[in-house]
């Protein structure tokens, strides 16, 4: 055992990094487990074995001249950024001391087939008199496992190498450079950090052996007489054999070689030139786009793509906030996979929509978000994610890509599940409040109507009617429950949709009302009235094909959401997700902290997009806009600054905030928004849907009623359908119960039981009064539920 063991146990509290990334890359062979991510000038997080799993806080460069500096890479050097090669996740980092005596550059690829990360630098001392002073120094604090406490760090040799490990569990990481390390320590962030230690008097006097059970880093002095070019290697694995081995090995090849094998990979899967863009700079981030898309896509639990390699204000949060956004979203994961398609990309869609059906409860729900394994994070439901599955079974469908994949089995259990718990939502695509969505009625509607193709392609026009009769209810019933005919945001447009009607999704009798309800904003954002609380999520229904772009309530809604929600920013127009957003960085540029003041969404702003084109109008500027909010690595950000500037902060306008970044929603937009421009049509569009609501305007014929949704009232003139999950015979009557009757429910291929109840012909004013009967539980169901013909 040591003795020279470092002291400070376990170190302060540690944090995450900044989410504003600059780049991200992973080789596109399955066979390398490891991703990286850069900001300020740095390398971030490195991922391994999963996409969803960081071990890394950072790893950087010191720099003195042991008498009179000291410069840390991420906080003294002003840094450049570049994209070498346009059809990989490829980067040049140039960082230039603030005194330009000297500087750095680096490039980042990952082993293509290892699970190493190789970063090349070249030190060019521009001052000759620090020629034979400058020493540089190679830090890095481990986070294995997804904390950053209860690690251990140590010195290792092996081979005759100097090399740096660390363990966590069974994940184990080892720092080394081809050059070898002239002195290694290891210590506790804080207290016996190689950074606390040449800070303090420009020398590294510590060099302890062992840091154990704690908040760590590990730092070596590069060996510069070997030359000013060397090769800096983090390797992988499970256990330390196995990880050294393949970092040695990865230095044994040149890294120009490595790199031209990095290159190739991504350049055989780039599908995005079959779009013929002739903009250099729309060609240049559309191919990066999808790169970035890809890139999110876990090696080995192929199909699941993460929201973003990223935690939010990550340099606020300690290892509570585990998940970050590097979890699986269906929602996000399908607007991935539909931008992919829509880059010619058929594969890795075919696998998302494969992983999704395993993830799949039997019962058709879907996680809220998950770990890649399918491990749910958070507990919510959201229909909008339960739909979104069959919506892309369609689109593969459609485009021939199914191959040998049947994807009924999981379509008919999500539109089961829609039906038996819809249309209200737990929580809508902010993720916060529940009632009727416009937007997650969208994809409600899309996917009934998209089960009942299917259902026409297995000959099951039964199925299809019952189907179609359900969208058709749904969509006719849109402006009862989200539209508001008294709002009070904008002079002479009292009626619009909103973006949300409260109304809880567990049984009980409903009743919206979207002109007097109240509506509690997350965040510390307040209670407010529904009517006065608006989001664009209406433009989905246009976007999908159940509202034309042309329909007046969606009309006079964009006027709305532009006089209340709209900033013009110097890339051009950006839009705030609601008013009264409370998730966003505070007014005095700190970071969000459980409330705060959401900022502008560059997603947005391609959603509009949309609309335009779908209207018959240019959607290029929105395409530029989005463009223009790409920071110098090509990422586009969740959220953009749209105040005055807070120089301190690093916060100007127009550019990224402390959210999210890269966000593959925010890409995925941009490259379907691209595609749509160069067809001429919204390509999310789904055109039998487009066809029965925005061009036909089929109208309904009969009225839903199920345990989850009691109407409290129906119009007149149509049957009351009652659904249930269990077979029953409805005992009814039409005159509080003088006369009544039973009808037996009938089962059809969803499992579900169906009964329609003859009321087309009651009076306005009149009331029917119904219960049931379980019949394979021999049971009655004890209470009365009635519904007013209105």
């Amino acid at each position: 055992m040591t003795d020279r063991i470092a002291p400070g146990a376990p170190g302060i509290e540690p944090r995450w990094t900044s989410s504003a990334k600059h780049g991200i890359g992973t080789a596109y062979h399955s066979a390398s487990h490891v991703w990286f991510t850069l900001s300020h000038g740095i390398v971030n997080e490195i991922y391994y074995p999963h996409v969803d799993s960081p071990n890394t806080r950072d790893l950087q460069l010191l720099f003195t001249d042991g008498e009179t500096f000291f410069h840390e890479e991420k906080r003294h050097l002003r840094h450049q950024i570049e994209r070498p090669e346009p059809h990989a996740p490829l980067y040049r980092l140039t960082n230039t001391a603030p005194d330009d005596r000297y500087r750095v550059v680096k490039e980042i690829i990952c082993e293509p087939h290892t699970n190493v990360v190789l970063m090349n630098v070249k030190v060019e001392i521009l001052d000759p008199a620090l020629a034979d002073k400058l020493k540089v120094f190679v830090l890095l604090a481990p986070h294995l496992s997804n904390t950053g406490a209860h690690n251990t760090a140590s010195q290792l040799n092996l081979a005759g190498r100097n090399l740096l490990h660390a363990k966590r569990g069974i994940v184990e990481l080892v720092l080394g450079c081809d050059t070898d390390f002239v002195r290694r320590s290891v210590g506790f962030v804080g207290v016996s950090d190689g950074w606390r230690d040449i800070r303090e008097n420009f020398q590294m006097d510590w060099e302890y052996d062992l840091a154990e059970d704690g908040n760590v880093a590990m730092m070596g002095e590069i060996d510069l007489s070997r030359g000013l070019e060397f090769n800096i290697g983090v390797a992988m694995g499970h256990n330390t054999q196995g990880a050294a081995t393949q970092l040695l090995q990865a230095f044994v090849y040149p890294f120009a070689d490595q790199k031209s094998r990095y290159i190739e990979q991504w350049k055989r899967t780039i599908y995005a030139d079959s779009m013929q863009l002739y903009d250099p700079a729309t060609a240049s981030l559309v191919r990066l786009s999808q790169c970035v898309l890809m890139a999110h896509e876990d090696k080995i639990f192929a199909g699941a793509t993460v929201a973003s390699m990223s935690i939010p204000w990550g340099e606020t949060k300690d290892d509570s906030d585990s998940g970050g956004y590097h979890l699986v979203w269906a929602r996000d994961m399908v607007q991935t996979t539909t931008a992919l398609l829509a880059c010619g990309e058929k594969e890795s869609p075919l696998r998302a929509l494969n992983w999704l059906s395993c993830v799949q409860r039997d019962d058709g729900g879907m996680p809220q978000n998950c770990r890649i394994d399918g491990t749910a994070y958070w507990k919510g439901v959201q229909l909008d994610e339960i739909a979104a599955p069959v919506i892309l079974a369609w689109r593969l469908q459609h485009v021939g890509a199914l191959a040998k994949f049947d994807p009924w089995n999981m379509v008919q259990r999500a539109v089961r599940f829609l039906i038996l718990h819809g249309p209200v939502t737990a929580q809508e695509r902010w993720e916060e409040n529940e009632g009727y969505s416009p937007s997650t009625l969208a994809a409600l509607i899309s996917a009934i109507i998209c089960a009942a193709d299917f259902a026409d392609l297995r000959q099951d026009p039964q199925l299809a009617t019952f189907l179609r009769d359900y969208g058709d209810w749904a969509a006719a019933s849109l402006e009862k429950w989200t539209v508001t005919d008294c709002g009070e945001l904008v002079a002479g447009k009292p009626r619009h949709y909103i973006r949300i009607t409260p109304a809880s999704p567990r049984p009980g009798c409903i009743s919206p009302d979207p002109n007097s309800e109240y509506v509690q904003i997350a965040n510390g954002g307040g209670e407010h009235l529904a009517r006065d609380i608006v989001d664009g999520g209406f433009l989905q229904l246009v976007r999908l094909g159940v509202r034309a772009a042309d329909d007046p309530v969606i009309v006079d809604t964009v006027a709305v959401i532009d006089e209340v929600l709209k900033h013009d920013l110097p890339q051009g127009p950006c839009w705030r997700r609601y008013n009264h957003d409370g998730y966003g960085q505070r007014a005095d540029g700190s970071a969000f902290g459980g409330a705060g003041e959401g900022r502008c969404w560059p997603l947005l702003t391609g959603e509009r997009g949309f609309y335009e084109l779908a209207a018959g109008r240019d959607p290029s500027p929105y395409i530029k806009a989005l463009e223009g909010f790409a920071n110098d690595g090509g990422m586009l950000t969740e959220q953009v600054w749209d105040a005055e500037d807070i120089p301190s902060r690093e916060l100007f306008l127009g550019q990224p905030t402390g959210a999210a970044m890269p966000l593959c929603w925010a890409h995925a937009e941009y490259v379907t928004l691209v595609r749509s421009w160069c067809d001429g049509a919204v390509f999310d569009r789904i055109e039998s849907v487009y066809q029965r609501y925005a061009v036909a305007k089929t109208a309904s014929h009969v009225e839903m009623w199920t345990l989850a949704h009691q109407p409290a009232e129906i119009p007149a003139g149509k049957p009351l359908r009652i659904i249930c999950d269990a077979p029953f015979v409805a005992h009814w009557s039409d005159d509080a119960w003088e006369t009544r009757a039973d009808v037996s429910a009938v089962e059809n291929s969803l499992g579900l039981y169906v009964v329609d109840l003859p009321v087309e012909r009651q009076a306005s004013g009149s009331t029917v009064v119904f219960t049931f009967h379980w019949t394979a539980e021999d049971r009655w169901e004890g209470q009365d539920f009635s519904v007013q013909i209105d």
